[in-house]
């Protein structure tokens, strides 16, 4: 699991939009700047694979206060505003894969040709007057670059025709048409000679027996609210003892225990020792002496490191289903962007005080006990408790603003986001971090 997260311990939703762009009628480009102090923001959904498991997410805009004078002007601003915050991203695509939705309008864009091409896939709805001759030869430039594209179903749309030859993604609103389109479509797609490899994209997927569906069908890539009905009920048997003894070593760690008490109850895990010493022992750390005991491990971790690993390893999952990968996306994103936030708006004050109050905030959900509860027994500092339990203290105002992203609640995020000073922009690129680094950390969970 730890093998190449370095970075991790060094020492320096769920509602679904539609994210198929609007369609443009005329040129846009004369108005293809943003008001000043315009509120869009960025929203990012989970997109699953085959397997089940979390394969990337879906990035889009939305916001009230963009100045066009159409809706489709609206729209080419909002693919503006999304891509400049993509490309202003130095870590957004270390891991997962980023799907960005674009009108067919926004792909002669500067930015679009700056966009990293790895991992990088563009859904494009066709503008309704796209011109196939004109929008045929850009996806191919484009293609060439490394880029995937992918091509809504609009078999309607004078270019579909053409520009579907040209998809490595067939991608299908799966809420809006019905069984019988959505079979004739992965058929048709799957079976049409392109010379290169196709998956199918299914958006907006609403229920489970639609998920199973488009499974059925031969679906690769699923987004949608199903993921969120997929809860995991808690054992009747009783809590998970894994938890319950990684609860155990936080208190240790966070309490006043001594390294001997400490490394006596981890060899009651001897999984979570053996990452422990195989992580230190690995070469990414570069020790020039091998770490054999688990006193020595703890002396070189250090009680701050161990404590954030603890706490990541709380929302692992064997066998994940998708309600758990959600969970798992919101604490650690909420621990992270709390971390990114802190250091604009607290210089100089520690970032693992944010963290654990990120990441702690999704306890009750992953335990199934009050918080309140949880933390009788937790000796954590005072401005943590009271922002959990309180929602008071100095870092109640990034916990809110967290929590506002994870859930997308837009109006929430612009009045956290007014209240602690920082703007639209800061709060997109500090969740595109969050989301690029809680997917790298998910990526080596064995």
């Amino acid at each position: 699991m730890f093998s190449s997260l370095k970075n991790l311990f060094g020492g320096k939703k769920e509602a679904v939009k539609d994210v198929r762009p609007a369609a443009t009628t005329s040129d846009p480009k004369e108005s293809t700047t943003s008001a000043p102090g315009s509120s869009a923001f960025l929203c990012r959904d989970a997109v699953f694979d085959r397997k089940n498991r979390l394969a990337g997410h879906l990035f889009f805009l939305q916001g009230s206060t963009l100045q066009a004078n159409a809706e489709h002007h609206r729209q080419y601003q909002f693919d503006q505003i999304l891509l400049d915050t993509l490309n202003a991203s130095e870590d957004a695509w270390n891991t997962s894969r980023a799907f960005i939705p674009l009108s067919s309008t926004s792909l002669d864009m500067p930015a679009v040709d700056r966009l990293k091409t790895a991992n990088v896939v563009l859904l494009v709805q066709l503008a309704a007057d796209a011109n196939p001759d004109l929008l045929a030869p850009r996806l191919e430039a484009l293609r060439e670059r490394g880029l995937a594209i992918g091509i809504f179903r609009q078999p309607k749309n004078p270019a579909f025709t053409q520009c579907i030859l040209l998809a490595d993604y067939g991608v299908v609103d799966v809420g809006s048409n019905e069984a019988s389109t959505i079979r004739d479509f992965s058929a048709a797609f799957r079976a049409s000679e392109k010379g290169h490899p196709v998956h199918l994209f299914g958006s907006n997927i609403e229920t489970l027996d639609d998920h199973r569906f488009c499974h059925q069908w031969h679906f690769d890539y699923f987004h949608g609210r199903f993921a969120a009905s997929a809860t995991r009920h808690p054992d009747e048997s009783g809590a998970d003892p894994h938890k319950v003894q990684l609860l155990n070593l936080l208190r240790l760690v966070q309490g006043d225990a001594e390294t001997a008490e400490i490394a006596e109850a981890m060899k009651q895990d001897p999984l979570l020792a053996f990452r422990i010493l195989r992580y230190l022992n690995s070469a990414a750390l570069g020790l020039d002496h091998r770490i054999d005991s688990l006193g020595q491990a703890l002396i070189i971790l250090g009680r701050q490191r161990l404590t954030r690993w603890l706490s990541v390893l709380l929302f692992s999952v064997r066998e994940p289903n998708f309600g758990d990968w959600l969970l798992v996306e919101s604490a650690l994103t909420r621990g992270r962007l709390m971390e990114v936030l802190g250091t604009q708006l607290m210089p100089g004050q520690p970032r693992d005080p944010l963290f654990l109050t990120g990441i702690f905030s999704c306890l009750d959900r992953l335990l199934h006990r009050p918080l309140a509860e949880i933390m009788d027994d937790m000796p954590l500092s005072n401005d943590v408790r009271a922002a959990l339990l309180e929602r008071s203290g100095p870092y109640a105002g990034l916990l809110a603003m967290a929590e506002a992203s994870d859930a997308f609640d837009l109006p929430r995020m612009a009045e956290t986001a007014h209240a602690s000073g920082i703007d639209p922009d800061a709060l997109n690129r500090a969740l595109l971090a969050a989301t690029a680094w809680a997917s790298e950390v998910t990526e080596h969970w064995e």
